[in-house]
């Protein structure tokens, strides 16, 4: 549809304002695709302002810049929307919202363009037939399309307490929220935990899409180093007291963007010490499912060791399943659930029961533990075939330390290396990178770049996408 949307785009400057496009059944026979293809392309062009559409009538060129109706000043929005003195002539809090991070992930690249950018599992990896199915079978069920409580469907609650909680019972259904995927529930989080202004203790680098959700929330995320063995304890002690800080957002599993997994000596030691500051550990799950085969055995969530309700769980589905199924969790235990519940409540009152009810009917299938494995499996492949790929066409780089979880590496760049430029390169060689300054609260400790491998389609494109990366190296010196 992409391709078709271009081309359609390229084909309708040459009519004249109010001028006929084609019709559908001729741009069918054309271009060889089917009439919801050109339908939805042409919805594409209608949505930029290049054409409208008439029912019954047909597509027409819109009409020019110089014969619409004129546009007014909208200078004066960049008052209304700056910053805003705090009472008490304290430090105002930018109103900005950086979304450069997460569209770095989120943006199709061109077509043609292997996508070494993305967030989430390719389409081979995702269990569309199984999605399909468990959907059409929650719309059957009589109370699929009746209001669900604002907590969310107990039955899916109750699976998301036994997921996080572990066996031993120290969560259950009232302890979870029900939420519109991982990046809603740490939003929510963030606006639950801190005040504006407040700062907020986060690992170095770390997910641009909580910088970027703090930030908008008006908090000050401070950054916190860790290394392979996770965020480092010492480090931790010493930011929160210095910094008066009453959270702290961790990735113990398979961290964003490094792959780091919390070590079992330090598990212990994050949770006294923000016990001991009276801090809230905000745990981002988003890794759980997607350990790979060769992996040792998981530890479990922080959540699931906490006894005295220091950590606020957040989960999803969505990483596992597709970019669609937005359906995710947040796991407390205390007064702070109330909170989370009523932020829920104000900003979109709940999930859509049929998505709550799809997710219960995937996961309670015996395709969920099949489509695990075959994720686990295929991701272990394509990181394997990526790691490779570097080390024959790429081998100046440092060594790389590939996790065993998670959906990409995490690359050091040369000394010097000018993120952006190679970024640049690579496009027009037809690769899409994520540059790594995205993934730092503060300064850059050196450039990176983040390469994704699950939402690749496996060996021959992560070939292909390495030996353009390469060309892109030359290019920049750097190879």
């Amino acid at each position: 549809m992409g391709e078709l949307a271009a081309s359609l785009r390229h084909e309708v400057n040459r009519y004249s304002p109010g001028e006929k496009l084609p019709p559908s059944r001729r741009l069918v026979e054309r271009y060889g695709v089917s009439p919801v293809t050109v339908s939805r392309a042409v919805a594409v062009l209608a949505a930029e302002g290049l054409v409208v559409t008439r029912p019954g009538a047909g597509a027409f060129r819109a009409a020019t810049a110089a014969g619409a109706r004129a546009r007014g000043d909208t200078s004066w929005q960049e008052v209304s929307l700056s910053a805003e003195p705090t009472l008490g002539g304290a430090e105002p809090v930018p109103r900005t919202v950086d979304d450069a991070g997460i569209l770095a992930t989120l943006s199709s690249p061109p077509p043609g363009t292997i996508a070494f950018n993305g967030g989430y599992l390719h389409s081979a990896l995702q269990p569309e037939r199984a999605l399909a199915t468990a959907l059409a079978r929650a719309g059957r069920r009589p109370e699929a399309w009746e209001r669900p409580p604002v907590e969310g469907v107990t039955e899916l609650r109750g699976w998301f307490a036994r997921e996080i909680g572990g066996h031993d019972g120290m969560l259950d259904p009232s302890d979870v929220l029900v939420t519109a995927g991982g990046q809603s529930a740490l939003t929510a989080a963030l606006r639950a935990l801190a005040p504006p202004g407040a700062p907020v203790l986060v690992e170095s680098p770390t997910y641009p899409g909580m910088l970027a959700a703090a930030r908008a929330s008006g908090v000050r995320p401070l950054p916190v180093p860790l290394d392979r063995d996770g965020i480092r304890p010492e480090l931790l002690e010493e930011a929160l007291r210095s910094s008066g800080a009453r959270v702290v957002v961790c990735q113990p599993l398979f961290q964003n963007p490094t792959g780091a997994v919390l070590s079992p000596e330090r598990r212990g030691a994050v949770l006294e010490i923000a016990r001991a500051a009276g801090a809230f550990v905000l745990e981002d799950d988003f890794a759980r499912h997607l350990g790979h085969a060769d992996a040792p055995l998981q530890p479990p969530p922080l959540a699931a060791e906490d006894e005295h309700g220091c950590v606020v769980h957040v989960r999803s589905l969505t990483k596992v399943t597709s970019p669609n199924l937005r359906v995710g969790a947040l796991a407390a235990r205390g007064p702070v659930m109330r909170r989370l519940r009523a932020i829920q409540v104000v900003d979109s009152f709940f999930v859509p029961r049929p998505l709550q009810e799809a997710a219960l009917e995937l996961v309670g299938s015996p395709v969920w533990g099949r489509h695990l494995r075959a994720v686990a499996g295929g991701l272990a492949e394509r990181r394997r075939e990526m790691a490779a790929a570097l080390l024959h066409d790429l081998p100046g780089l440092p060594p790389l330390e590939p996790p065993l979880g998670g959906l990409h590496l995490w690359l050091r760049l040369p000394e010097g290396t000018e993120e952006q430029a190679l970024e640049a390169s690579a496009l027009r060689a037809g690769v899409a990178v994520a540059p790594g300054h995205h993934y730092f609260p503060a300064e850059p400790t050196a450039p990176h770049l983040r390469l994704s491998f699950g939402g690749t389609g496996g060996a021959p494109e992560i070939g292909e996408g390495v030996r353009r990366l390469r060309t892109a190296f030359t290019e920049c010196g750097l190879a």
